[in-house]
C-alpha cells in the first residue's frame, strides 16, 4: 500500500482534532533541539526513550497518532473486560518488561491452557487431538529440516504432502495464526530462527495498558508525524507539521510497511539496501473480532482456546470468556484475514457469527450483544500486524539493525529471533537507544563494531524520492 504525504498528514490532523490524552506519558511541547529524537511511541519507542532518559540525555518522542502504544492498545470501555485490540502476549519470560510491569503493579499471568478442537459441531476426541498434535510436530520437523539447506524456501514447500484432514489446520496454526502470513509467503529460515514461543504471558489489565504505563513520565508529542528526516553522519533534523527538531541522533521505530510506504521523506534518500530489507519484512495481516456473548451460550470455560479442523484458509482462532467475562475474541489472519478486513467491520462480524454458528449452532447469532473489530491493515501509522520474512528475506533483519549515519532503526522487524513480538520490539528499542547514546558519546563501554552505511551522494539538483 502506498500512502501519500497528504494522506499521512490528513490522518494526523483528524486524530489531533479528536484526540484525548491516552496513557500516562507527559504531553510535551515540541523542543527545537534534543540529544536524541525518537520517532514512534510504540513498545520500541518507549523502550528507547526510557533508556535515553536513564542516561540523562534530552529526548523527545514524536508520535503520529493520538496515543502511545503503537500496535499495543487496550480498550477498557467497550466491554466488561479489557480488550487488547493489538498485541496480546509476551513471549520472553526473562524480558525486562515483565519485571517493570510487576513493579508498576500490573498483573502478569501465564497464557490459558484450555484448548478445544472442533470437528464440525463436536469437540475432537482425545485420539483426534493427539493426531493433530503429532501432525503439527511432523510439519515443524519438516520445516526445521528444510532450514538446514543452503537455500531458503517457503515453509509451504517444506511441508509433508500427506497431512491429511489436518492440513488446513496445521497451515493455519503454523502460518497465519502464528505470523500473520500464509506458509507459502513465509521464509523457513525466519521461522526456524525465531525464539521459542511456547511460553506466553498476558497482562490482566491489557498489554496496551502495560506499554502506556511504562511510558509514564516520558516527553511525548502526540499527533506529530515526522514528514521529512534530514540525516547525515553528524546530526539529524526531523520536520513535522508543528515545527522542526534538531538532534544529534535519531531512533526510528516505524513499522517496515510504513518505512516503505512513501509518507516520510528522507534527505539524502535512505540506502536502497535498507528499503529492500524492509520490503522483504513486510507485515502480515492479523485482526481480532470481539463479541459479547452473555450467559456463556457456547458452553466454554474461562479463556478456552478454540480452533477447528479446517479444509482451507477460511478459518479463525477464538479465545472464549476472556478473563471470566462474556467477551470472546475471534482472530483472523493471513491472506483470508487480509481480504476479510478489507471488506470492513460489518463483514468481519458477520464472518465471526457465521463461523461460530457452524461450530456451535444457530443460537449464537441471537446471543451477540455487542461487537467490534480491528483493521490494522487500514491503520495509517502501522499498515499491518507483525513482520514476517518472505522466502530469502531473513538476512534483512540484520540489515535493519545497521546504523545509517546518526539514524538507528528499531522495532520488532529489527530483531532476529523475537520478531513479531512486543518483547522483540522492546529489546530492539533498548539496543538502538544504546547505539545512539554511544554515537553521541554518552556511553563509553565498548561494543562490537557494526559497519556503517554512509548517505548516498545525490547528484546536484536531483530530487529525493518520498520514502517512509
Amino acid at each position: 500500500m502506498t500512502m501519500s504525504r497528504r494522506d499521512f498528514l490528513s490522518a494526523s490532523a483528524a486524530l489531533a482534532m479528536t484526540a484525548g490524552w491516552r496513557g500516562g506519558a507527559r504531553a510535551a511541547p515540541l523542543p527545537r533541539e534534543v540529544d536524541i529524537v525518537v520517532i514512534g511511541a510504540g513498545a520500541a519507542g518507549i523502550a528507547a526513550a526510557r533508556r535515553i532518559q536513564a542516561a540523562n540525555r534530552k529526548v523527545i518522542v514524536l508520535e503520529a497518532g493520538d496515543r502511545i502504544g503503537g500496535r499495543c492498545i487496550t480498550d477498557t470501555t467497550a466491554f466488561e473486560a479489557p480488550f487488547d485490540r493489538g498485541a496480546r502476549w509476551l513471549h520472553n519470560p526473562d524480558s525486562s518488561m515483565i519485571r517493570l510491569a510487576r513493579t508498576a503493579g500490573l498483573e502478569i499471568n501465564p497464557a490459558p491452557i484450555g484448548q478445544k478442537i472442533r470437528i464440525g459441531r463436536r469437540n475432537g476426541r482425545a485420539g483426534e487431538v493427539e493426531e493433530l498434535l503429532a501432525t503439527v510436530v511432523r510439519a515443524n520437523r519438516a520445516i526445521d529440516e528444510a532450514a538446514r539447506g543452503r537455500l531458503d524456501m517457503a515453509c509451504a514447500s517444506a511441508l509433508p504432502k500427506d497431512l491429511g484432514d489436518w492440513a488446513g489446520t496445521v497451515e493455519f496454526l503454523l502460518g497465519a495464526s502464528a505470523t500473520g502470513k500464509d506458509l507459502k509467503d513465509l521464509s523457513v529460515y525466519d521461522k526456524v530462527r525465531a525464539q521459542d514461543r511456547t511460553t506466553a504471558l498476558s497482562c490482566r489489565q491489557g498489554l496496551g495498558m502495560l506499554v502506556a504505563r511504562l511510558g509514564e513520565g516520558l516527553p511525548v508529542s502526540l499527533a506529530t508525524p515526522a514528514t521529512r528526516i534530514v540525516w547525515s553522519g553528524r546530526d539529524v533534523g526531523v520536520e513535522t507539521p508543528a515545527g522542526k527538531v534538531a538532534a544529534r541522533a535519531a531512533v526510528l521505530t516505524v513499522s517496515s510497511n510504513v518505512l516503505t510506504a512513501g509518507a516520510i521523506r528522507f534527505a539524502p534518500d535512505l540506502p536502497k539496501r535498507t528499503l529492500d530489507a524492509a520490503a522483504k519484512l513486510g507485515l502480515g495481516s492479523y485482526d481480532r473480532i470481539a463479541l459479547a456473548l452473555p450467559n456463556n451460550p457456547l458452553g466454554l470455560a474461562r479463556d478456552d482456546v478454540v480452533v477447528e479442523q479446517s479444509k482451507d484458509a477460511r478459518t479463525a482462532l477464538m479465545i472464549a470468556n476472556i478473563g471470566g467475562s462474556s467477551l470472546c475474541g475471534i482472530d483472523v489472519a493471513g491472506s483470508f484475514g487480509r481480504d476479510l478486513s478489507a471488506q470492513g467491520e460489518a463483514a468481519m462480524v458477520a464472518f465471526a457469527v457465521e463461523w461460530l454458528t457452524k461450530l456451535f449452532g444457530s443460537e449464537v447469532a441471537k446471543a451477540v450483544r455487542k461487537s467490534a473489530a480491528t483493521r490494522w491493515n487500514a491503520s495509517p501509522f502501522v499498515l499491518g500486524a507483525m513482520s514476517a520474512a518472505s522466502p530469502g528475506g531473513q538476512p534483512s533483519r540484520k540489515i535493519l539493525m545497521e546504523p545509517a549515519g546518526s539514524l538507528f532503526l528499531a522495532g520488532e522487524a529489527a530483531h532476529e529471533t523475537l520478531w513479531g513480538t512486543v518483547d522483540g520490539a522492546w529489546e530492539s528499542g533498548e539496543r538502538a537507544a544504546e547505539a545512539a547514546l554511544r554515537r553521541i558519546g554518552a556511553l563509553q563501554d565498548a561494543e562490537p563494531a557494526i559497519p556503517e552505511r554512509q548517505p548516498k551522494k545525490r547528484k546536484r539538483g536531483a530530487p529525493g524520492a518520498p520514502l517512509n
